[in-house]
């Protein structure tokens, strides 16, 4: 199964790509679209904060002592 995840990811990743250069090569108007992979990049580091602030919050704020209830 996880190897199967890696191959899913990779492939999303490879279509992104592609597309990436296939609508948006000529498209120029903000500065950050002179970068390759950008919008790539970006979705990979936004979803890396997103999972870490996730697990943050899940153990410093949502995490409650066993006799919380009692």
């Amino acid at each position: 199964m996880n190897k199967w995840i890696w191959t899913v990811t990779a492939v999303i990743l490879l279509v992104t790509l592609v597309l990436e250069f296939a609508f948006l090569g000529d498209y120029d108007s903000h500065w950050w679209n002179a970068i390759p992979a950008f919008y790539a990049l970006w979705g990979l580091v936004g979803c890396a904060v997103m999972i870490y602030t996730a697990k943050w919050i899940a153990k410093n704020l949502l995490n409650r002592d066993v006799s919380y209830y009692d």
